[in-house]
């Protein structure tokens, strides 16, 4: 007792010292910069900046307008939240984000996935807002960002190629001028065809001229010309020039016949909505009965699963594109705290826009800065606009979004795993076929899930070759065994050797395992083993385990004692040989090593 009051007095110091530096680590400003990355680029921010962080802020805001009106309706929620959801965001990113290009807000994808939840009633998508962003707030505080590494690129470009064709699926319909509220890939091509009839001359004609232009917009940037940055702009704003045209188009032609030539959006509320918790209890629309706090939570469902996964997939998978090194953790933590307090104001759910992440890119962003003016824009679009923009043809928003989802595939990315690996494209196609007929959200289980028994086959057959060799007319198989194997590939191993010298008739009298290049096995692997030797010594078969690493051996070893008999070491496969007939009893034939 009074030994073990000694060693307390003495390791004690050390271990408040260790306490202590642990302590003065956590409040370093290394720490601070790391949790709160604005105090970290802000004293080193220069007035030259500026500029180019306007210019950005500016021309991304012109996007994000007329992309959050469009994923607004995208949603079934009315349009004025999606440019709710685009205001708040950016201001929380510039406190908590790492990446500079990076712009926080409604997305496509969020929006077809939430609108299944919506149900008529906006409250559902304001709660699912807050408790994704507390759901990612707590996975990034955890720091789990690294589970985003079980997600493989196959399954992610083919969930993003499955919702740029369901997405732009949905607003086909819009184009023609058709009235649909089908926004499933199927349900809404045949709503197109069976309603094809009520085509509105009006909207087609808009529609796809306003997608030509866009198209057609997209590429002036490239003309050689002496006004290359003004084309370059131009370009970028393509969207707000395109919403322009729809709402002079349709405010001209309503000015004679006193009737809308298009479809429209119809109004906005004006005005950013008073701040106030979200949304714990609410009406049911039709019956106006309450739901309390279980029942919206019960409605919404798995997408308290499957929202802020993808939410977290969307924003790190626009980082990386960015940055060398993506700090997922704390790009979730931005990410979760962007959720929970946009929820105050009214927003869906919201993550970062690989469209106007691009853009923000391209406009030469020095600065998360870029975000405040953006949301400054959306503000001043709240306030003053919105009556303008009730004259939004919806042809004018199909076009916007159907542009979009055209370049959100990622077709290099398709080639790439073409070329490098075919067998990676079966994941991609499940993803993408799951996704497309079923839904995004069990479409993307099922590609992830598919994807990982890739690497449970894979993990079932080791790294193994096996053949049969002749020294001094004796007949042997010799196993060359690589990599790490585990207790799923054991049974594997045993029944490729047993099957190997029962299929020679008895020809065979060793066995030997090469495994200077194995990493690692397991109990499962050492039993299984140690049972191999015994069926193969019925088989008047011996087995050696021929210069095996150290950690492999060392496990076989604390297994059973008997099993260092198996182990040898020599340089050269002959050595080995000459070691193993000195041990025999007849130098013609090894019939068995002494136990």
């Amino acid at each position: 007792m009074r030994d073990n009051e000694d060693l307390y007095r003495e390791r004690l110091p050390n271990v408040c010292e260790a306490v202590g530096t642990k302590a003065r680590s956590c409040c370093s400003m290394r720490s601070v910069h790391r949790f709160l990355p604005v105090t970290d680029w802000l004293p080193k921010y220069q007035l030259n900046f500026l500029p180019m962080d306007i210019v950005a802020g500016l021309t991304v805001g012109l996007t994000a307008v007329p992309q959050a009106i469009a994923y607004g309706v995208v949603a079934d929620l009315p349009p004025a939240y999606g440019l709710y959801s685009a205001f708040m965001g950016g201001f929380v990113y510039i406190l908590l984000g790492t990446c500079k290009d990076i712009t926080v807000g409604p997305t496509a994808i969020m929006a077809l996935m939430v609108r299944p939840y919506v149900n008529g009633n906006p409250d559902n998508a304001v709660l699912l807002c807050f408790l994704s962003g507390c759901i990612i707030l707590l996975l990034g505080l955890l720091n789990l960002g690294v589970l985003m590494r079980f997600i493989s690129v196959p399954v992610t470009t083919g969930f993003t190629m499955a919702a740029a064709i369901t997405i732009a699926s949905g607003q086909i319909n819009n184009l023609f001028g058709i009235s649909s509220s089908s926004t499933g890939f199927l349900d809404a091509w045949i709503h197109f065809f069976g309603h094809i009839k009520e085509t509105r001359r009006n909207d087609v004609i808009l529609g796809c001229c306003t997608l030509l232009l866009l198209l057609l917009m997209r590429k002036i940037k490239d003309l050689p010309c002496g006004y290359r940055s003004l084309l370059k702009y131009l370009s970028l704003s393509r969207n707000a020039v395109a919403v322009f045209v729809g709402i002079l188009l349709c405010y001209l032609l309503s000015r004679g016949s006193g009737s809308l030539p298009f479809l429209v959006s119809g109004s906005i509320t004006s005005g950013l909505p008073p701040f106030r918790p979200p949304p714990f209890h609410t009406q049911d629309p039709a019956s106006g009965e309450p739901i309390t706090f279980g029942g919206m939570v019960s409605n919404v469902g798995s997408a308290l699963v499957s929202i802020p996964l993808l939410s977290i997939l969307e924003s790190v998978a626009v980082a990386k594109g960015f940055l060398k090194i993506v700090n997922a953790s704390q790009e979730m933590i931005a990410l979760g705290m962007s959720n929970v307090l946009s929820s105050f104001f009214l927003s869906m759910p919201i993550t970062g826009s690989f469209t106007r992440s691009a853009i923000n890119n391209a406009s030469g962003v020095k600065t998360p800065l870029g975000g405040a003016v953006t949301g400054a824009l959306v503000l001043m679009t709240l306030a003053i606009l919105t009556s303008t923009f009730a004259y939004i043809p919806k042809a004018t928003l199909a076009a916007i979004i159907i542009a979009a989802m055209l370049f959100m595939v990622e077709y290099e990315t398709i080639a790439e795993i073409w070329r490098a690996k075919k067998r990676d494209m079966l994941p991609f196609l499940v993803t993408v076929l799951c996704c497309v007929f079923w839904t995004l959200e069990y479409g993307m289980v099922v590609g992830i899930l598919f994807n990982a028994l890739f690497l449970l086959y894979k993990s079932m057959k080791p790294q193994f070759h096996l053949e049969t060799q002749k020294y001094n007319g004796m007949e042997l198989s010799l196993a060359d065994l690589k990599g790490s194997v585990d207790y799923s590939a054991a049974e594997y191993l045993k029944t490729a050797i047993l099957s190997h010298v029962t299929g020679r008739q008895g020809a065979i009298t060793l066995v030997v395992i090469k495994g200077d290049e194995i990493g690692s096995i397991d109990t499962t692997v050492a039993l299984n083993l140690i049972s191999l030797r015994e069926d193969l010594a019925l088989l008047d078969c011996n087995l050696i385990c021929w210069n095996w690493s150290v950690p492999a051996a060392g496990v076989l070893c604390r297994m059973d004692s008997t099993t260092r008999q198996m182990l040898k070491f020599s340089k050269s496969f002959p050595e080995l040989m000459e070691s193993l007939e000195k041990e025999s009893d007849s130098t013609v034939k090894i019939s068995q090593i002494d136990d």
